[in-house]
């Protein structure tokens, strides 16, 4: 999986701005951890936690990527519910492809 599989068809006008800036991150990595994320949970977001996850989008790439990767603590703010199941789903993601 390389892109977008989700239509943003159905979602309301923050959620498909979440979505999109998921998928254009800047780095290609994290466009694939946080939009494949956002594909498969957008939908399953309350309004909470979409605050969290922008929040999350809000932080540099490379930070983001670290902290999934675990090289390095996830810093207190950072680590919430929600970068627990982006986490979680990341690591099911690449147990899946590899």
């Amino acid at each position: 999986m390389t892109g977008m599989t989700r239509s943003s068809e159905g979602l309301d006008l923050r959620r498909r701005k979440a979505l999109y800036h998921a998928w254009h991150r800047g780095t290609r990595e994290m466009d694939l951890v946080l939009g494949r994320f956002a594909d498969a949970e957008i939908h399953n977001l309350d309004d909470g936690d979409l605050s969290v996850f922008e929040l999350l989008m809000e932080a540099q790439d490379r930070d983001l990527f670290s902290w999934m990767t675990g090289s390095v603590e996830t810093p207190a703010n950072y680590d919430t519910p929600v970068f627990r199941r982006i986490r979680s789903f990341y690591e099911l993601q690449d147990k899946t492809n590899a």
